[in-house]
């Protein structure tokens, strides 16, 4: 007897239909895992701190830099060029002079990069639509968390130690011989607080940051995909671009925050409250973008290098675990 196929019933109206398995395969193996990212992140830190950390120390350097200090009181003039101060500083102090405090902040850079794409993959996958894709405010959000767990975890203790040796490399009587020998004088004189100071102002800079630059990075890459005809986002070229047009956004917006961290955490140290007033003192409402143009080198460099080399190789550890 023959079999009567039945008639097939279409869905009614309004009812999902149901997502083909390869597509649900296909978006959870872009999902980047929580070891990739902190892996992928932490290389892509130390590969980004290596490098720009000229720039760091020469931001560093204007920041603690204040006027009428001479003897007399007479104006101290602070250049405003990061070249200037670098090649200053190698001819005073040699070329190592530019490199205080390096160790610790690529350490630091590796541990908390690591950390900060471990926190924002990890919000990025709970606020992500069906699409696997944010919106701008939730890329906001999630880079703003992103920046509080790596300030209170990693960006901290690690810049304390690197301001204050910094701070300490410009007094003739130098108390620090290194990085750990300057955590273990500031744990025994001032205790965790000591290590912890200036902590309020920098998860207001980490926070602030992270959310501007995680935020308006993805934001721009989520716009060239859309909006274009390049599929490949992770394009070495494309990405530096996007990553470093991130930083420049990033520089401006949260160079006040930056600014007040260096302060609190000179040598001598300061609360948030002391660090606001004393660059009030030192040089009104501008003094808060001290060292904006030696941040904006190091940014554009740092968005660039940091993105790049996140995206590759974590495409890379995602290729080999398939």
């Amino acid at each position: 007897m023959a079999t009567v196929a039945q008639p097939q019933v279409p869905p009614a109206v309004g009812t999902p239909r149901p997502e083909p398995q390869a597509d649900k395969q296909n978006k959870q193996s872009k999902k980047v895992t929580p070891g990739v990212s902190l892996a992928a992140g932490a290389v892509a830190g130390g590969v980004e701190a290596t490098i720009t950390y000229p720039f760091e120390f020469a931001k560093t350097r204007a920041q603690l830099s204040r006027r009428n200090i001479a003897s007399g009181g007479a104006s101290i003039p602070i250049s405003k060029n990061p070249f200037a101060v670098i090649l200053q500083t190698a001819r005073q102090d040699g070329v190592r002079a530019i490199y205080t405090g390096c160790s610790t902040l690529i350490l630091g850079t590796a541990f908390k990069a690591g950390v900060r794409f471990l926190s924002f993959d990890a919000i990025k996958n709970l606020l992500a639509d069906s699409n696997g894709s944010l919106s701008p405010a939730r890329g906001i959000l999630a880079g703003m968390t992103a920046g509080v767990v790596e300030s209170v975890i990693a960006v901290t203790p690690t810049e304390r130690v690197k301001t204050a040796l910094i701070d300490d490399a410009r007094s003739a009587t130098k108390r620090y011989k290194g990085g750990f020998h300057a955590l273990r004088t500031i744990m025994a004189e001032r205790g965790i607080r000591g290590v912890y100071r200036g902590l309020l102002s920098t998860t207001m800079k980490q926070a602030s940051t992270s959310a501007v630059r995680m935020g308006s990075y993805n934001i721009i890459k989520e716009t060239v995909a859309a909006r274009t005809n390049v599929k490949n986002t992770k394009n070495p070229v494309l990405t530096f671009g996007m990553g470093a047009t991130a930083g420049v956004i990033t520089v401006y917006a949260t160079q006040p925050f930056d600014t007040i961290k260096t302060r609190a955490q000179g040598a001598k140290g300061a609360t948030t409250l002391e660090a606001v007033r004393d660059v009030m003192k030192n040089g009104g409402v501008r003094a808060f973008w001290t060292g904006s143009s030696m941040r904006l080198g190091r940014l554009i460099l740092s968005g660039g290098i940091v993105f790049t080399v996140y995206e590759n190789v974590a495409g890379l550890l995602m290729g080999l675990k398939r």
